[in-house]
């Protein structure tokens, strides 16, 4: 059985999650079934990864209040391992999500997470001797207030010896910071993950082929992930493999990317080839759109390690 540790660092925000009927009738009503769930790109990915069965540990931050340790509740009982800090004078990150015809829009308060710190990342990389991987959200990066802590995530995991990945996060902030700026930031990554709509920030237009090779001039893989039309993974110098997405009923696509990159990473960690890997992230994205909210239920039957 695989025991190498996994990290993630980022966010950790409450999802009030509008599962949409219709169109939204600007100035009216519009019916929706509203839940209030668990969210944020790097607690999803951990929450899927301890679901996988794979050790985690999450850093974050989260605000002194209900929201947070609701937050925090749901993690640990699916298996993370918190290193989160609560400060009590922001509150914990919300999103509104407005979820429908396969699309889902995003309202944003980021809070607490603004407030992760460069100290706070090496100090939790100090308490996880076992880790061989750190997994960065890049909303860590596009935020001024948590950058300098992304930044640290990245140079301290290699310090230590730990292959690093980043998720792109969202096309609209990457479009904000530049794209120059992020691939400075996530140079000689060894792996990156963008959906189409970032893969085009970052590496212009063109096939999400031609893309992931564009990016591997920075970082040393590159997934490009696009949607029912599946993925691809190129490695520097190496081929470039495709696979397919699974055929599944869709339900809700929030964290479904993040639920791709924890099936990925469990994977690879562990020396699978690409093609397996992408093989499995699939497995997990299509979990993930079958399922209304971010995260897997925390009463759900574990996935099996291989």
């Amino acid at each position: 059985m695989a025991t190498a540790r996994i990290v993630v660092v980022g966010d950790i925000v409450t999802d009030v999650l509008a599962v949409l009927a219709g169109p939204v009738a600007p100035g009216s009503d519009t019916s929706a079934d509203i839940r209030v769930t668990g969210g944020g790109q790097a607690a999803n990915t951990a929450a899927w990864l301890a679901w996988r069965g794979r050790p985690v540990t999450l850093v974050g931050a989260v605000g002194a209040d209900e929201a947070g340790a609701s937050r925090l509740a749901e993690l640990t009982g699916l298996g993370v391992r918190c290193a989160v800090r609560r400060y009590p004078d922001v509150p914990t990150g919300t999103v509104i999500v407005l979820a429908g015809d396969g699309e889902r829009t995003m309202v944003t308060q980021r809070g607490a997470n603004l407030r992760l710190a460069p100290g706070h990342v090496d100090a939790a990389l100090d308490a996880s001797a076992d880790a061989t991987h750190l997994h960065l959200s890049g909303y860590t990066l596009l935020d001024a207030g948590s950058r300098e802590a992304g930044r640290r995530a990245l140079a301290a995991a290699r310090e230590r010896g730990l292959t690093t990945s980043v998720d792109a996060a969202s096309a609209e902030p990457l479009r904000r910071v530049g794209a120059a700026a992020f691939l400075s930031w996530v140079r000689d990554a060894d792996l990156l993950l963008a959906n189409a709509d970032e893969a085009a920030v970052l590496a212009g237009p063109g096939s999400p082929a031609a893309q992931a090779r564009v990016l591997t001039e920075l970082t040393r893989h590159v997934v490009v992930k696009d949607g029912a039309a599946g993925a691809v993974w190129a490695e520097r110098g190496g081929e470039v493999v495709s696979a397919p997405a699974r055929r599944v009923p869709v339900r809700d696509v929030t964290g479904a990317g993040d639920a791709f990159a924890a099936g990925l990473l469990a994977a690879w960690v562990t020396g699978a080839p690409a093609a397996e890997a992408l093989d499995r992230a699939a497995e997990l994205g299509a979990a993930a759109v079958g399922t209304l909210g971010a995260r897997p239920a925390a009463d759900g039957a574990a996935g099996v390690v291989d």
